[in-house]
């Protein structure tokens, strides 16, 4: 028997969102168990180059931040969210001031930039933004936030930190055919350094486990990003919306040894400009915000580009830009592709779109709660109305940031709603075995990718989605009967996850007969009206109603 007042808060991810949640949480006196699959700062908030969207200058406005978003969104976004997140943004860059996070100042080699004396930090412009308003920590803004929030929970005494710990599955009530609200109680987390499954009570559990890029062959994504948080929600029973949107970041490094190296949107934000092979530029023959249009318009017209001309890249061009500009401004990027043989300051680099954020998520209120009482997500495993059919520029890390503030205090005040004690049982292995044929699950992770890349990318049919479908179908049932006969490993665990995951997302693209925002289908190219604009809620066969 264990009693709910004496089990700490579970984060699951080590990002921005579960950093913050943990460190408001652990502050306020509440214990903390934060649970990382890999190391604790391995998730794609470290690998945030460009910054975080406020409204933190004399030239800016809340309304101007609004409408940037909501025009991204494609008419899909919920306005009272959007709001709430901008009207937050100036106390969540203080608070993360205030943890000693070193952001950028005015004055290192500015052409432009605010002349504001508001802020002392220099703001740079990204695409669909109408004004500089992104602060960042040089092209490193990722690092620069997590290594110091991380340092910061490793010396809290209230916090403990299970790292190389993969949450398999979220144990609620209702699972355990309880009387009641359907609620959770705990989770069951495999050990990678025992292989054995462990049983975690809870009264509250916090998904901060991010997207879910991974499902696709070609991702700026590390490899975390398998839709965990996602899939272990819709199994506990919670809704999940929006899951068609799937952002493509426009420009990658096109590189055998980059992997996922992003070149990032401030690069264009300072005057990069995209290019074919032959040095034309093409971006204002697509849009009339050329290179600074959105990210799904950046995308999609280089995909057609590349298909149109049979090329294998297209070319981003800083070049004409003083070499002590580039290097001062981007000193990462700058560095990699030279490690790479590629000169930023002379020639362009080749770069294509890969697969870069989930829009869609587990459907939350402005507290981060979701559909299942005392689980709340968080960050981008998250649909909150903010990114609508298209995330702005940097308004990722900050819908961290502020939903990660509400949702702690949402958990503090909640204690006394809180259950007595709860008897879990725990994870039983009695009926397994150890697998035998690994190349099982290697052939369906690369089967599943490779799916989603061809039929549910950048441009979309339904011939196409219909095929991936099909498919994905028959991979949910092999992967079903291996999960029930072997032991289960972090590979099939993150397999299992992105098999639901790509589902979602092809049943959501097969519902939305139109095409809007990170959406595009040759079927149905034409954008509805917006008062026939609605999201595309999917509803689990164990849906018991929302909590509120």
């Amino acid at each position: 028997m264990t009693s709910s007042k004496s089990t700490p808060v579970i984060v699951l991810g080590g990002g921005l969102a579960g950093l913050t949640v943990a460190l408001r949480l652990a502050d306020a006196g509440r214990e903390v168990l934060m649970l990382a699959k890999r190391q604790l700062s391995e998730g794609s908030s470290h690998y945030a180059q460009g910054g975080i969207a406020a409204v933190l200058d004399e030239d800016d406005s809340v309304e101007s931040h609004v409408e940037d978003t909501l025009r991204a969104g494609a008419g899909l976004c919920n306005e009272a969210s959007v709001r709430f997140v901008v009207e937050e943004s100036g106390s969540s860059i203080q608070w993360l001031i205030d943890q000693g996070v070193k952001f950028t100042l005015k004055g290192k080699g500015d052409c432009d930039g605010s002349k504001s004396e508001l802020s002392p930090y220099h703001l740079t412009r990204e695409g669909g933004h109408s004004v500089r308003r992104v602060i960042h920590a040089d092209d490193a803004t990722g690092r620069a936030v997590i290594q110091t929030l991380e340092a910061r929970a490793r010396s809290h005494e209230r916090i403990k930190i299970l790292e190389q710990h993969i949450a398999v599955d979220i144990i609620t009530s209702a699972k355990l055919n309880l009387p009641g609200t359907n609620r959770c109680l705990g989770l069951y987390a495999l050990n990678k350094a025992t292989s054995h499954v462990v049983t975690l009570p809870a009264t509250t559990v916090v998904l901060a486990t991010g997207g879910a890029s991974k499902v696709y062959l070609y991702t700026s994504n590390p490899d975390t990003s398998t839709g965990d948080g996602i899939a272990m929600a819709w199994r506990a029973g919670c809704r999940v919306s929006n899951m068609e949107f799937v952002q493509f970041h426009p420009t990658c490094l096109y590189h055998p040894q980059a992997k996922s190296f992003l070149l990032s949107e401030a690069l264009r934000g300072e005057g990069a400009l995209l290019r074919l092979p032959d040095g034309t530029r093409f971006m204002p023959d697509h849009d009339d915000r050329a290179e600074l249009a959105p990210r799904d318009i950046v995308a999609r017209a280089i995909d057609y580009e590349m298909k149109r001309g049979g090329f294998e890249s297209v070319y981003l061009d800083i070049s004409d830009k003083p070499a002590k500009f580039i290097y001062e401004h981007f000193p990462n990027i700058s560095q990699r592709c030279a490690d790479l043989g590629f000169d930023l300051t002379t020639k362009p680099v080749p770069v294509v779109p890969a697969a870069h954020y989930t829009c869609g998520g587990v459907l939350t209120d402005l507290e981060g709660r979701t559909d299942v009482e005392g689980l709340y997500a968080v960050g981008e495993v998250s649909t909150t109305g903010l990114h609508g059919a298209n995330r702005l520029a940097s308004n990722s890390l900050l819908e961290c940031l502020t939903f990660a503030i509400s949702s702690s205090a949402n958990i503090l005040a909640d204690q006394a709603s809180e259950p007595g004690e709860v008897d879990l049982p725990p994870w039983d292995e009695s009926q397994v075995s150890d697998a035998d044929e690994q190349i099982v699950v290697t052939h369906n992770w690369d089967e599943i990718r490779r799916t989603m890349w061809d039929y549910v990318g950048i441009v979309r049919t339904s011939k196409r989605l219909e095929r991936a479908s099909h498919r994905v179908r028959l991979l949910q049932s092999e992967i079903r009967d291996y999960y029930r006969n072997f032991r289960i490993d972090n590979n099939l665990i993150e397999l299992r996850n992105l098999v639901v995951v790509a589902d979602l997302i092809i049943r959501s693209a097969l519902d939305r007969k139109e095409s809007r925002g990170l959406h595009y289908t040759l079927d149905y190219p034409e954008t509805l009206p917006d008062a026939e604009a609605v999201d595309t809620v999917l509803v689990p066969d164990n849906y018991v109603g929302p909590q509120n």
